[in-house]
């Protein structure tokens, strides 16, 4: 008796969530046409972050913060959905980790085009066949992706947003360990589980591909071939798990940029990336940094990578804490603009994980 007044219980409250979230979903739709008036955007990152952060302030528990943004996520996802039918494009296919982190991003209410590439993401969003692009940026094992790198100086695309996705590299197969003689996976990825695989499968021929997700396909098909790939990849394309969490490093994080066509507004808790340029003389690089110094701006990563117009000619990416129209920010470009060769700014982003 006490189960079904329990039960009874949750119901009425389901009936209240329901109607609340209908009720939101409303005042969503009349968002989007103040938005469409002002001709705003309607992806607001700045917005996202608020929102997920008060909702975390006002938690009470027994519910953990993770598990509320979850949730949020899904509401978030399906009020884009109300207000525009967004796409969203990402290098795939289908289970790939710019998958899942433009699903951590966007949720599961939006539109997905998978892509060969991350110049064909890029693409994607230029003509205008998708609202937003998801593509990996750097990897806190193998480092910077360099395709990445040089996208975003090609581009005029802007960063909006980053997404943290923590990445757990799976052996997936449809044979048992000892008959595996071939490994498919993306360069990144045998890179990332050199120790275990030295140490478990010595003699397996590593055969890399494009991504997780293409050797999950080849994997599935061929005799005694295995991949490393996500879990998700295994449930889609019919893989068993052999080793879980194969990965030389527990904290194996990858982080992704979203980017897209507009500028995004301050939150006061922001990231600017931007590359330039130096001109080729003796200090140049100590003489393009001093303006950062003298704006006490914290650098949180510079990466080179070769121009590719004239032989030693390097760009240099620089992520800074702020935002491109906080005073020291602005002030500090200037300054770097006036002594570099060329000076680009990819976009200021909340920092947001």
């Amino acid at each position: 008796m006490k189960l079904k007044k329990l039960r009874s219980k949750i119901d009425s409250i389901d009936k209240e969530i329901v109607r609340l979230l209908n009720t939101r979903a409303k005042v969503t739709l009349d968002v989007a046409k103040v938005k469409e008036i002002n001709g705003a955007s309607i992806y607001s990152p700045e917005r996202e972050r608020e929102v997920l952060r008060k909702a975390a302030l006002l938690n009470r528990g027994p519910l953990s913060s993770r598990s509320l943004e979850a949730i949020y996520r899904e509401i978030m996802s399906a009020s884009l959905a109300l207000e525009k039918p967004l796409k969203i494009a990402y290098m795939g296919p289908e289970a790939s980790f710019s998958n899942l982190a433009a699903l951590k991003r966007f949720g599961s209410q939006v539109n997905y085009i998978a892509c060969a590439s991350i110049a064909d993401v890029s693409l994607e969003v230029e003509r205008e066949a998708a609202d937003y692009g998801v593509v990996p940026i750097e990897n806190s094992i193998e480092g910077a992706v360099t395709h990445t790198l040089d996208m975003l100086a090609d581009s005029d695309l802007k960063i909006c947003a980053q997404v943290i996705l923590d990445v757990a590299h799976n052996l997936l197969a449809n044979c048992p360990k000892s008959r595996i003689r071939k490994i498919y996976s993306n360069p990144q990825v045998f890179g990332q589980c050199r120790i275990w695989l030295r140490g478990n499968l010595p003699c397996a021929e590593l055969i890399e591909v494009s991504s997780t997700t293409r050797a999950a396909q080849i994997a599935a098909k061929e005799k005694h071939s295995a991949c490393i790939a996500s879990l998700l990849a295994g449930k889609v394309y019919g893989l068993k798990v052999v080793a879980r969490d194969i990965e030389d490093s527990p904290y194996n994080i990858t982080r992704f940029f979203v980017i897209g066509k507009t500028d995004v507004s301050k939150t006061g808790r922001d990231k600017t990336s931007i590359l330039f340029s130096i001109k080729d003389k003796v200090g140049a690089l100590h003489e393009m940094l001093l303006p950062f110094k003298k704006y006490r701006i914290n650098l949180t990563k510079i990466e080179s990578r070769p121009s590719k117009k004239r032989a030693w000619d390097y760009y240099f990416f620089v992520d800074l804490e702020g935002h491109q129209q906080d005073e020291r920010v602005r002030k500090a470009l200037l300054e770097l603009e006036s002594k570099c060769k060329f000076l680009k700014i990819l976009g200021s982003y909340p920092v947001g994980e």
